[in-house]
């Protein structure tokens, strides 16, 4: 005998169906409970007065709290939280570094407090609006270096690379010579490709910093065209993520003094992130690094 026949005649007809609540095939599926561990570093090449690298590391959430109820405390939960986190690097160029990277970073911050929708929750149709939208914040970014430049009459050129994690997913976003890599089972492998003349030479893409005018290259240095209304190239991704993953991000004025198997090494090391971060930031300067050197790292255990 189903339910329905089961109820009396004289009961409504609507109440008969009752509502089915909603479940995990109803939505992408959550965020599971992911611990990450973060660490960063960063040092100003002996020779210059400021340090031009900035960096941020954000953790981004909802949540849903019960606060008064009559129904049973086992119908809804009392709280539910799920997160998702984002690492910045920048590193500015020029006599005015320092506040490009800083304009680039704020700006992005603001952006996504003011028009993000910080998905944590990921399918393909909100991967694709994540990407999108990223992309979106890098050309108004971009915008905003040439705007405040034009006013305080100052050349602002940045380079730019983000981490997005939510879950098993992880989105980034870059423009610039500044890397992000992934370490995994023993294995660095580079997820960003360098936007720099040298690698446009070899058959690669040419330098493009955010409202970057000239070449940086000594050995190549003829200049690249202004960004005019096309901007930047920028470079949108998305990979996954296992446990034990790490991340690594650094500014080139690191990748240029450390190669990948020293950075290898270190993050195979038993250590904290901010331990491998300050390594790593070592190694740069005791190689006699002429910029400043910026490291983040992020170890995310996921349940299996």
């Amino acid at each position: 005998m189903s339910s329905e026949e089961s109820i009396p005649d004289n009961v409504p007809r609507w109440f008969r169906a009752s509502p089915r609540l909603p479940g995990p095939l109803d939505s992408p599926p959550p965020a599971v409970h992911v611990e990450v561990e973060f660490g960063a570093r960063s040092r100003r090449a002996p020779q210059r007065f400021a340090n031009e690298d900035h960096y941020l590391v954000l953790r981004l959430g909802r949540n849903q709290e019960t606060i008064l109820t009559s129904l049973p405390s086992h119908a809804i939960p009392q709280r539910f939280d799920e997160y998702g986190y984002g690492m910045l690097v920048a590193n500015g160029m020029g006599a005015n570094g320092e506040a490009a990277s800083r304009i680039a970073i704020t700006t992005l911050v603001h952006l996504a407090v003011y028009f993000g929708r910080w998905h944590l929750r990921i399918d393909e149709p909100i991967a694709w609006e994540v990407m999108n939208r990223g992309e979106r914040f890098y050309r108004a970014i971009d915008a905003a270096l040439l705007q405040a430049g034009r006013q305080g009459g100052l050349a602002l050129e940045s380079t730019l690379t983000a981490v997005f994690t939510v879950g098993q997913d992880l989105f980034f976003a870059h423009v610039g010579h500044s890397r992000a890599y992934l370490f995994r089972d023993g294995q660095l492998m580079q997820l960003t490709h360098d936007h720099t003349l040298a690698r446009e030479h070899l058959g690669g893409t040419p330098e493009i910093n955010l409202t970057a005018s000239e070449a940086l290259d000594s050995s190549l240095p003829e200049p690249l065209e202004k960004p005019g209304i096309y901007g930047p190239r920028i470079d949108v991704e998305r990979v996954g993520l296992l446990d034990g993953d790490t991340i690594f991000m650094c500014t080139n004025g690191l990748s240029d003094m450390v190669d990948k198997k020293a950075i290898a090494r270190v993050l195979a090391l038993p250590a904290t992130p901010d331990n491998q971060c300050q390594t790593l930031v070592n190694l740069a300067m005791d190689a006699g690094g002429r910029e400043d050197a910026t490291a983040l790292v992020a170890h995310y255990r996921i349940p299996l």
